[in-house]
């Protein structure tokens, strides 16, 4: 399955975040792999469901971090 990066307007403030979808990874790993990426970015972020988000505009960031750690995340939407 395609990893995606997704900028997007999240809540209800409509703060700007970075979705990454399509790693599948379970609960665990998820929260090692968001943990990791949350300090290379410097940023906040969570688990939600199947994606992660991370606060702000973390796309060229989240994308570097991503294919270290042997992925091969591809930018969508805006």
């Amino acid at each position: 399955r395609q990893v995606r990066l997704e900028r997007t307007r999240s809540g209800k403030k409509g703060k700007l975040v970075t979705v990454i979808t399509g790693l599948e990874l379970n609960q665990v790993e998820a929260k090692k792999l968001l943990k990791k990426l949350k300090i290379f970015c410097g940023t906040g972020g969570t688990v939600k469901g199947d994606f992660l988000e991370l606060q702000g505009d973390q796309i060229l960031k989240a994308q570097e971090f991503l294919v270290k750690e042997g992925f091969r995340p591809k930018q969508s939407g805006g």
